[in-house]
């Protein structure tokens, strides 16, 4: 009787102990998941590298605490002698503290870096890694890879004032050895560079065009960029001067 009883009470010890518990989780599914969106871009001599957030942890749960980046780059070797998985591949280029970026650009949820310290003729790859306030990093990114190529001169452009808008006029500048595409125009609405667009979807080829989009007494801003083709990818050269210009009162009848 006496163990009867006693197999009873540690029955129930048991099974008040051990209560409805879920599935343990692995402390890595809290990490950051993994950038999946990592560019490069070069404009003039510079690569604008850049990324958005992960918006999960690696477990699939809504990111918490997300308090940086890492942003590696490595030199990409010839065939036979480069290693990705070599221990010194990659360099730290830039730790983004999301508390105080310094040099990194927001737009939207996209982050921007500017690197300038590459070289014509080099291929470069870069990785990105993202981590939460408690230390934990997520997985390395997808890669980014581009080649460094001199860019284009920048043009002379000229601004003048007809009835139909404003007609911008410039003199190019030739880059040896690249595929020309064509011009980038860009337009801000006097100092407010909030109103900063791009004029031209696609590059244009000549060497002049009419913004007609235009109000009558605003005053407007433009520069101009030659556009050149390399690698497969398209490559913006220096900014040209700015000019001014504005629409012309329609005549009186």
């Amino acid at each position: 009787m006496r163990a009867l009883v006693l197999t009873v009470m540690v029955s129930v010890l048991l099974l008040g102990g051990c209560g409805r518990k879920g599935p343990l989780v692995a402390p890595e599914a809290f990490a950051p998941g993994a950038v999946d969106t990592l560019s490069v871009e070069q404009k003039e001599d510079r690569f604008f590298v850049s990324w958005s957030a992960p918006a999960r942890d690696a477990g699939g749960r809504p990111l918490k605490d997300l308090a940086g980046f890492r942003l590696y780059r490595r030199e990409v070797l010839p065939p036979g002698e480069d290693c990705e998985e070599c221990p010194t591949a990659y360099r730290l280029v830039r730790v983004v503290d999301l508390d105080y970026l310094q040099d990194v650009k927001v737009y939207g949820n996209r982050y921007f870096f500017a690197d300038a310290a590459v070289t014509n003729g080099t291929t470069y790859q870069y990785k990105v890694i993202a981590y939460r306030r408690d230390g934990s990093e997520s997985a390395a990114s997808n890669r980014a890879r581009r080649r460094k190529v001199g860019a284009p001169s920048a043009p002379r452009l000229t601004a003048s004032s007809t009835p139909t808008g404003v007609l911008l006029q410039w003199a190019p500048a030739r880059t040896p050895g690249a595929d020309f595409v064509g011009y980038d125009l860009y337009r801000r609405r006097g100092d407010d560079f909030g109103t900063l667009v791009l004029l031209t979807p696609t590059p244009v080829k000549e060497e002049r065009f009419e913004d007609q989009g235009v109000e009558h007494g605003a005053a407007y801003v433009y520069t101009v960029r030659e556009v050149v083709g390399a690698d497969g990818q398209l490559v913006e050269g220096a900014a040209s001067n700015e000019a001014r210009g504005s629409r012309t009162a329609p005549a009186e009848e």
